[in-house]
């Protein structure tokens, strides 16, 4: 049985410990995209907000999809509102002792070697992530940072599959000669 499944018929029938399995389950992931989608300063409390909302409307939850995207597309939204309110550019990376999985592309994005040249990468990379425009981050922090499949990046964003890969690969060009720039500087 889907464990998802059986955790939202948990929550819903009001076992308090299905609540907390949940988050900790997800929780993780969605603060992550909260610190690179949302103003720098909100990322917790864009989290929180995410799971507020979900838990607020968990009594007309249908289980159709997988939760995680449900969540992703909340905080989506979150995220897009909180930064028109801000002026602020996210460009820093998860919190100290938060680590994002290691990026899967060739070349610029990955981090092999010393200590002190993945840190001067990370920098590199944290610095041309912030010059992408928002749409350009948010394809690419949701395929190699939080591993999401197109298809389920399509859903979360609302956007077709097509369009989803078309950004994805301006996104990896533009991420490419941003990063080429930074070593060169």
């Amino acid at each position: 049985m889907d464990t998802d499944f059986s955790l939202i018929r948990r929550m819903k029938s009001g076992e308090e410990e299905s609540f907390d399995t949940f988050v900790r389950k997800y929780y993780p992931d969605i603060l992550k995209y909260c610190h690179y989608h949302g103003p720098r300063s909100c990322g917790e409390d864009l989290t929180q907000e995410v799971f507020i909302r979900f838990f607020q409307n968990l009594s007309g939850y249908s289980h159709i999809g997988k939760a995680r995207n449900y969540l992703y597309t909340i905080a989506a939204n979150l995220c897009r509102d909180a930064y028109k309110k801000k002026t602020e550019i996210p460009s820093e990376f998860p919190a100290e002792g938060q680590r994002a999985p290691e990026a899967r592309t060739s070349g610029a994005l990955e981090s092999e070697g010393d200590p002190a040249d993945r840190l001067s990468e990370k920098l590199l990379l944290e610095a041309a992530l912030a010059k992408l425009s928002e749409e350009m981050r948010e394809v690419i922090v949701l395929h190699y940072f939080q591993d999401m499949k197109l298809r389920d990046m399509a859903a979360v964003l609302k956007i077709s599959l097509p369009l989803v890969k078309y950004r994805l690969s301006r996104a990896k060009k533009q991420l490419e000669a941003l990063l080429r720039e930074e070593e060169e500087a």
